[in-house]
């Protein structure tokens, strides 16, 4: 458990600033963290999502020091947040900015704003490590608990009893780049949030790279999908009723491309981590 806001930072133009995104980026794939202070995934701002058609007031963003980029999260409790490990690593060097801001369409904008009270990483968390150029496993247990300062009046949304099977309709979220390249100088963050349909694929479709804790997402949509900046955001599902109820936290990239758009995204399956999830909010009540 650590405060990221009180990690030293570095300038994110240094060379050796850059070398440490650009690694981070590979580790986590397309979905990296987030745009500038990339992080490992295949997510994206959406990559060719569109405008958010309704309120999500469980969505929050974790702003970040470096090249005023972001992580996703989602408000599952009152005063508690759910994000990708790898948004909090301090291996990674990467610097959450202390604050958290739930509820609002806009990136920088709305919403409540919280000071980071406390971050919890799961405790069997791992970097993906690269085994060839180019070719990066995924990150393992890849989910943090961030407490609020206090309590937020945000209506927190649910946790699945378990994901849909492949073929469920799905939905994901983030204020991601909506532009999909690998030169973090030209990342570009929407100021409005943005969704994108998606569904749940089969490992298969994931090359392997899913499993019983990782969900395997697919657009149904050409060129879409998270990327730089939508790290830790939420993938969600209908439950009956309607009503929407999380399943996934955007994690990596489901295949082997470099880029976020080209291929399927790694979700972390939120409901196989229920018991963990439920045990440390009770702990840290």
């Amino acid at each position: 458990m650590h405060r990221p806001n009180q990690r030293p930072t570095t300038d994110a133009r240094s060379p050796r600033r850059r070398r440490l995104l650009a690694r981070a980026a590979a580790a986590a794939g397309a979905t990296a963290v987030l745009g500038a202070t990339a992080m490992t995934g295949s997510a994206g701002a959406v990559v060719n999502g569109h405008d958010s058609t309704q309120r999500y007031p469980f969505m929050a963003t974790i702003p970040m020091v470096e090249a005023d980029a972001q992580c996703g999260a989602t408000l599952i409790d009152r005063q508690w947040v759910l994000t990708a490990a790898h948004c909090v690593d301090p291996e990674l060097e990467i610097t959450p900015t202390g604050k958290v801001r739930v509820g609002s369409e806009h990136r920088k904008t709305g919403g409540t704003v919280r000071d980071i009270d406390k971050v919890v990483i799961h405790p069997g968390y791992e970097q993906g490590k690269e085994i060839a150029p180019g070719r990066t496993t995924p990150n393992k247990n890849d989910l943090a608990l961030v407490r609020l300062d206090r309590p937020v009046a945000q209506h927190p949304l649910r946790i699945a009893g378990k994901a849909g099977p492949a073929g469920t309709p799905t939905r994901i979220l983030g204020f991601g780049t909506t532009v999909d390249t690998g030169d973090l100088d030209k990342v570009k963050f929407p100021e409005r949030l943005q969704e994108l349909d998606t569904r749940r694929g089969s490992e298969a479709e994931c090359f392997g790279r899913a499993g019983a804790t990782r969900l395997c997402t697919v657009s149904p949509k050409p060129g879409a999908m998270a990327c730089f900046g939508d790290s830790g955001g939420p993938q969600i599902q209908r439950a009956k009723g309607g009503r929407w109820e999380l399943i996934g936290t955007t994690s990596g990239d489901g295949d082997w491309n470099t880029q976020c758009s080209t291929g399927p995204g790694l979700y972390s399956n939120v409901p196989a981590y229920k018991g963990w999830i439920g045990k440390t909010l009770h702990k840290n009540a």
